[in-house]
């Protein structure tokens, strides 16, 4: 499995490696992540093709601008990139038993029903580096309901943000994110 951290009470932070499939890149940038510092955000973004309509930076919600969310799909681990992808695919709204049943399995992002919290603790992550000041949270859970949630107005930009990400996989960290399927 890829680099993961875990924010426990009291800002703990256990940060697990993986030297044989983690690239350097992916290890600073989860190290960063774990020490709350905010890198410039990537210059990956200008070689990118053009997304049409291209929205300004407040035309979405909260703050987040198409580009941000690129940016942080292009930041996260290829499993946790593969979580926010199917629950993005589900309309912006799953139980934790759909995705959990969905990736225990999968043919080419398996990860243990143990682990997707885990995978998904990244997204708070990599937000803190490369989302808007002072935003909530993207991704949101509901313990009590067992649902994990994104406001309907930035699913339509994380869609185009993995459109985007399909077409360009170079820009991406770790492996390709192809559709969840």
């Amino acid at each position: 499995m890829g680099s993961e951290h875990i924010i426990t009470g009291g800002g703990v932070v256990r940060l697990t490696i993986d030297t044989e499939t983690d690239t350097y890149e992916q290890a600073i940038a989860a190290v960063q992540a774990a020490y709350g510092l905010r890198p410039g955000a990537p210059a990956a973004w200008p070689d990118a093709p053009a997304v049409d309509p291209r929205p300004g930076p407040q035309d979405l919600a909260d703050g987040w601008t198409d580009q941000m969310l690129f940016q942080l799909i292009a930041a996260l681990m290829p499993g946790a990139r593969a979580v926010l992808r199917r629950i993005t695919e589900l309309g912006g709204t799953a139980s934790y038993d759909d995705v959990q049943q969905h990736f225990a399995h999968h043919s080419t992002h398996p990860i243990p029903i143990s682990r997707i919290g885990g995978s998904l603790t990244s997204v708070k992550a990599v937000q803190g580096r490369v989302g808007p000041d002072d935003a909530g949270p993207l991704l949101q859970r509901d313990e009590r309901a067992r649902r994990y949630r994104i406001d309907d107005v930035l699913v339509p930009g994380l869609q185009r943000a993995f459109a985007l990400a399909d077409t360009r996989p170079d820009l991406l960290r770790g492996e390709p994110a192809g559709p969840a399927g």
